[in-house]
């Protein structure tokens, strides 16, 4: 019983630790976004006059602080993080459609992937702390409606890595998953084959509808595991129309996605 006092005591003061660490990473995460709306990114207007340019360097500016970012939350012992077939994204114009299970899945693949495309919430489109790097960096605003898979497909054609979660949003606190259309569709459209990537998160944290300062009893692992390329011509290759390919591909996606996530428990 004495040898647990001194345990539980460890523990706790790890607990708080975290919570502490997290906040802070959350503040840095608001604070630099807005650092990079208010001085980095105008000064790339003025001084890189192509848009194409100054939407690549934009690019790499936040692929590289996204980097700095989850190095600073492992350094801070907030969280530990594992990537498996990170060189199958080493190239361009890829469809990449991962699951979806926690609030900074974005920031992890974006830290990974080069010359990234996102589709982005109208949200963090007018946010004031994430407004200035979405916009610089020439991101797909959601509220493209009927155009926005037109304008997805225009950006793997430019070569542009185009990560989705074809969620939609967060994965549910049960645990399921639940796919929309709209990933098939660029794929069907666009004939592009898919690179998934399965994102999984021990113990669960910053999921749907969770508090940030309620973290786990323990430091958490993100395990992102790259898998192989899936064909898109076993969906579009019978004469199928586009909405019955991109259904097939949907439920299929569906059972892929899930089969992986539980195989993974």
């Amino acid at each position: 019983m004495r040898e647990a006092a001194p345990a539980r005591l460890v523990s706790q003061l790890d607990l708080c630790w975290r919570v502490l660490a997290t906040g802070f990473s959350f503040a840095v995460f608001g604070v630099g976004g807005l650092l990079l709306r208010l001085f980095l990114f105008p000064a790339l207007k003025l001084l890189v006059r192509r848009r194409e340019r100054r939407i690549a360097w934009s690019r790499t500016v936040i692929r590289l602080a996204f980097r700095a970012y989850v190095d600073l939350m492992r350094l801070l012992g907030v969280l530990r993080y594992d990537i498996r077939g990170l060189e199958k994204l080493d190239r361009g114009g890829l469809l990449i459609l991962a699951n979806h299970p926690t609030l900074i899945d974005t920031v992890f693949l974006m830290a990974f992937v080069k010359n990234a495309d996102c589709i982005v919430k109208g949200a963090l489109w007018n946010n004031p702390f994430t407004r200035g790097p979405v916009r610089a960096a020439g991101y797909i605003n959601n509220g493209g409606g009927a155009g926005l898979v037109a304008d997805c497909i225009a950006s793997l054609e430019r070569g542009n890595n185009l990560i989705v979660f074809p969620e939609g949003t967060r994965t549910a606190g049960d645990g399921v998953i639940s796919l929309k259309r709209g990933a098939a569709n660029i794929a069907v459209r666009g004939a592009r084959d898919i690179t998934p990537v399965l994102i999984r998160c021990q113990p669960q944290t910053l999921g749907k509808g969770e508090k940030w300062w309620r973290v786990p009893p323990r430091r958490v692992l993100f395990r992102i595991d790259v898998q192989d390329d899936l064909a898109i011509a076993g969906f579009t290759g019978d004469g199928a129309s586009d909405v019955m390919a991109a259904r097939r591909l949907t439920d299929f996606l569906q059972t892929y996605f899930t089969g992986k996530y539980q195989s993974h428990a």
